[in-house]
């Protein structure tokens, strides 16, 4: 018989999950040759995008979700985006629906909402899978197997170097406004 969880109690449970670490992930010979500036995406209109179009800018990479407890990080993305973008970063969200159902929205929903409620002007990616499997974005499995990691919550973080020869990893609950990343990619802003 199922015991149900008082509503703090599964509230902790959910928090506490984006506490944890997230999954190792080993290297993928299929990335050895590859560099995120080498990838394809779909922007959340369905237009293709060339990453190689942003080689040469220091690129933030995001997993969203527009129903997550960590979804007012938006609000901090989007400070971030203003900025520094005059600087060269870019900011790219990727929508994912892998972690509890949070984002179940179509890509006029999901744009809408992120527009509407924190005013999101960075570019927002088609929705994708994060976690390894069959159906895992290239761009996951690329950042993953640079870094070991791969996202265990919504809102982790990939930050890339203007060449693509690094790439640094930032679990969900670092804040985009925090030190350890505003340090970094002004680090990298100024290389």
């Amino acid at each position: 018989m199922l015991r149900k969880l008082p509503f703090a109690s599964l509230a902790a449970f959910v928090l506490g999950r984006s506490n944890t670490a997230p999954k190792d992930v080993t290297e993928d010979a299929r990335w050895k040759d590859t560099s995120f500036f080498d990838l394809e995406v779909r922007t959340l209109e369905g237009r293709e995008q060339k990453l190689a179009d942003l080689r040469g800018q220091v690129v933030l990479v995001v997993n969203t979700a527009s129903k997550c407890g960590l979804t007012p990080q938006l609000e901090g993305l989007q400070t971030l985006h203003e900025r520094y973008a005059e600087r060269g970063l870019v900011i790219l969200g990727f929508p994912s629906n892998q972690f509890m159902g949070q984002e179940p929205g179509t890509p006029e929903e999901i744009a809408t909402f992120c527009q509407r409620n924190y005013g999101v002007a960075f570019p927002m990616m088609e929705k994708v899978e994060v976690q390894a499997g069959p159906g895992q974005s290239p761009v996951y499995g690329l950042l993953g197997s640079r870094t070991g990691q791969l996202p265990d919550w919504n809102f982790a973080k990939y930050l890339i170097a203007r060449d693509g020869s690094s790439v640094q990893f930032f679990g969900a609950r670092t804040e985009p406004l925090g030190p350890e990343l505003t340090g970094a990619i002004e680090t990298l802003l100024d290389a």
